[in-house]
């Protein structure tokens, strides 16, 4: 198996490190009630993804 022959220095490894970043989430609008959902994902607010209804939403007029 491979061993590394040298370590490597501090500044090296700061060095690679220095990309880490936070990026902040890709939101996008939904296109049936226009809040703004992550992504790929169905909507918290409607429950739709891609035009179909997946998810159950319980709205606040239905919890009473």
């Amino acid at each position: 198996m491979a061993v590394p022959k040298r370590r490597w220095s501090k500044e090296r490894s700061r060095r690679s490190r220095s990309n880490w970043k936070l990026v902040a989430p890709a939101l996008v609008e939904c296109t049936s009630c226009h809040e703004l959902r992550l992504a790929h994902r169905p909507c918290q607010a409607c429950g739709l993804y891609r035009g179909r209804q997946v998810i159950e939403v319980e709205t606040a007029a239905t919890a009473e």
